[in-house]
């Protein structure tokens, strides 16, 4: 028991300082990409050929959805003009389909739940976790977002077992066809009023397997979404930060990249 105690003293304060600091990532670390049209020759495709799920639009302007995107970074090699580049911010979610799409505006981070809802959620907040047919990619940094490092109890945030004691669905994957069923049974079994969190790519658009006739393209085509996560999978700190927006725990403007 000593030799326990020494050495967690020798460890020390291991809880992650976010939000309170900045996340230091390491460069190689893919997070908010940021287009630069003027970059773009006339007529160019290259970025747009090379993403493996369509998540580029280089007709009549250049977008990028970042709910189709795998952060593969397959368009930064690509393109010979770097009109596409990825940043280390890891602040992504969103509350819309809509806002993940980046073109001639910035990404527009997840707002806040009305005040009705963070009364109810915004100290207290339990999600039962669905795998919808996911890799274990994304499974696996929700499941961290439980340990000491990042600690989302700390901020009210619990994983319980049984819908009927959450508040809300976390979802990963793509939604295959056996899993329809199983997760519309699950929202449904969710007291009302209920939220819903699509963490990556799979879960927001269908990821790799996008229009596959297999997948269901993300957890929207069946259930109500209100927050979307994108990454593939994304870092632990993309989620917690999305949550955290939604309750309305974090309202800061962005930096600029």
């Amino acid at each position: 028991m000593l030799q326990v105690l020494l050495a967690r003293l020798k460890q020390g304060h291991r809880t992650a300082r976010y939000p309170n600091e900045e996340p230091k990532l390491p460069d190689r670390f893919r997070g908010l990409p940021v287009l630069d049209p003027s970059r773009c020759p006339d007529g160019c495709r290259s970025c747009a050929d090379a993403c493996p799920t369509d998540a580029i639009a280089a007709d009549g302007g250049l977008r990028l959805d970042l709910g189709r995107c795998l952060f593969c970074a397959e368009c930064t090699r690509a393109c010979p003009e770097g009109a596409i580049r990825y940043t280390t911010d890891h602040r992504l979610a969103a509350r819309t389909r809509e806002d993940l799409v980046l073109g001639g505006r910035g990404l527009r981070l997840a707002e806040a739940l009305d005040q009705k809802s963070r009364r109810l959620f915004g100290r207290s907040l339990k999600l039962r976790q669905v795998s919808a047919g996911g890799c274990n990619g994304c499974e696996s940094d929700v499941n961290v977002l439980n340990t000491v490092v990042f600690d989302l109890g700390r901020f009210g945030g619990q994983f319980v077992a049984s819908p009927r004691h959450a508040d809300g669905l976390l979802i990963t994957g793509p939604v295959t066809e056996n899993m329809k069923l199983a997760l519309r049974k699950t929202y449904d079994a969710v007291p009302a009023p209920k939220i819903v969190i699509a963490v990556g790519a799979c879960a927001i658009a269908g990821g790799p397997f996008i229009d596959y006739p297999e997948v269901h393209n993300g957890a929207d085509a069946v259930v109500p979404v209100d927050l979307y996560v994108p990454g593939c999978p994304p870092h632990p700190l993309t989620i917690l930060d999305g949550i955290l927006r939604l309750l309305g725990r974090l309202e800061e403007k962005r930096p600029a990249p």
